[in-house]
């Protein structure tokens, strides 16, 4: 089974809209760009994309046209990889400020899973997937995570591209049609039918549950536990 991180085993999609959120409002503000930043472009042009491509698609949207720059861009420069890099400084702070904790019933399917001997792994567009996991007392649960950084090193296609999903699935040793892929972003969703998955999971955290169906989710659900019949947890 191959789990997203963000929305999906822990809240930080929120932290991550809330750094989106500063961003864009900062910079469009700063530029004069009307209309500004929306609630909406988080899930129209950000959730679940890889930081850069999140940017292009966010900057495209509003007309705002800037260089490219590169990977080691600080983050104080109005570049696309600038950009994406101050937004990952902010998800750091905020993080850093605030902990990080995984949502009710997480670790209670996790654990009915491994009674189960299903094998599980993380994919994630973000770098600080593995740092997400140690925060969040995760990490033990998860021999395979495939995020940012591996996809940079092995050059695989981001979400809505099937690619990280596929190469989490070849080093369980399992194929496609043999794993379900359990994601709360449309780009994550479409990435799963794309692959050819054998079960496509949409999790509703705010995205909806018609964008989740439009995407390719055989089955949306509002809580982990749901795909065990189990009722929605406490808090």
């Amino acid at each position: 089974m191959l789990f997203d991180l963000d929305g999906v085993l822990t809240p930080t999609a929120e932290v991550h809209r809330r750094a989106w959120g500063q961003l864009f409002t900062e910079l469009f503000e700063a530029r004069g760009v009307v209309p500004g930043y929306q609630e909406s472009d988080y899930f129209d042009h950000l959730d679940g994309m890889p930081r850069y491509d999140g940017v292009r698609e966010e900057l495209a949207a509003h007309g705002v046209m800037l260089p490219e720059g590169t990977a080691d861009d600080p983050p104080a420069l109005d570049t696309v990889c600038g950009l994406g890099n101050r937004k990952n400084q902010l998800f750091r702070d905020i993080v850093a400020a605030d902990g990080v904790a995984p949502y009710p019933g997480t670790v209670a399917v996790l654990d009915r899973l491994g009674e189960e001997g299903v094998q599980v792994a993380v994919v994630s567009s973000s770098r600080n997937a593995k740092a997400v996991l140690t925060a969040s007392g995760l990490a033990r649960y998860f021999r395979v995570v495939v995020d940012g950084q591996v996809a940079a090193v092995a050059h695989l296609a981001g979400k809505p591209a099937p690619d990280t999903f596929l190469h989490a699935a070849g080093l369980l040793g399992v194929p496609a049609s043999g794993c379900a892929v359990v994601e709360d972003a449309a780009a994550g969703v479409a990435a799963g039918r794309a692959g050819r998955f054998g079960l496509v999971v949409g999790v509703d955290r705010g995205a909806g549950a018609e964008a989740l169906r439009a995407a390719g989710a055989d089955r949306v659900v509002t809580h982990l536990g749901a795909l065990f019949g189990w009722p929605a947890p406490n808090g």
